[in-house]
């Protein structure tokens, strides 16, 4: 009886240590795999969403356009719309790309001296963006009032956004005229980005740039062209 128990105890002492050995070498496996993300840093956020007009702004009967873009997007910068873009540089992201949530910044013009903000709350496509904004002017439109889903497409020769037309009356046909504008204030850091496709916001550094399939078919045909013309 003292032998068979003395044996037992012998066999699960190796046994422990091969579990033990197993969960440790496990471990280890897994080690390397975060190590694949070092080079990579990722800072997220969440998605941006628009926020409800605070009460004291849903009272007013007149709301000019710059309490209701910060209100709305929830970006800080005091002082005219005209002076927005420069406010937002080294405090907020801006881009020449709409983004949900972002602020379509106005230049001044003679029309409108002091500039406007919009807040973009639809992306459409390349050219075209749907705003929620305060106190535009136009036939048959009050002033102070709050208007949303309004069509805004970009004119500019390079799909920059730096030259638009906002939609008039109830026609989905009908633009006034060209408005010059600086681009997107977006609601985070500097030197982040929307990872597309994703909800969140990625910083990255050092990722080497992706290539297409086509590109690297394009840039092979491009060389063998060379070479060819080399030969000959």
């Amino acid at each position: 009886m003292a032998f068979a128990v003395l044996f037992g105890a012998m066999c699960a002492a190796p046994a422990a240590a091969d579990a033990a050995t197993s969960r440790n070498t496990r471990e280890t496996v897994k080690q390397p795999r975060a190590a694949l993300h070092q080079p990579v840093a990722v800072r997220s956020a969440k998605s941006p969403t628009l926020k409800p007009l605070p009460p004291e702004l849903q009272r007013a009967e007149n709301i000019s356009c710059v309490p209701y873009a910060r209100a709305v997007s929830g970006i800080e910068i005091t002082g005219n719309a005209h002076t927005w873009w420069a406010g937002a540089a080294g405090a907020y992201a801006r881009g020449q790309r709409p983004e949900r949530g972002s602020v379509l910044s106005f230049r001044a013009s003679g029309g409108m001296r002091l500039g406007h903000v919009a807040v973009v709350s639809r992306v459409v496509g390349p050219r075209e963006v749907l705003i929620d904004h305060a106190n535009w002017e136009g036939p048959g439109i009050r002033k102070g009032t709050v208007m949303r889903g309004v069509s805004v497409i970009d004119v500019s020769d390079r799909n920059d956004w730096t030259a638009v037309r906002v939609q008039t009356g109830r026609s989905d046909d009908a633009y006034g005229r060209v408005y010059a504008t600086n681009g997107f204030i977006h609601n985070r850091a500097p030197g982040t980005m929307m990872a597309k496709g994703d909800a969140v916001f990625e910083e990255v550094a050092e990722a080497p740039p992706a290539r297409s399939a086509h590109a690297e078919h394009i840039a092979g045909a491009v060389r063998e062209l060379n070479v060819n013309a080399v030969r000959r």
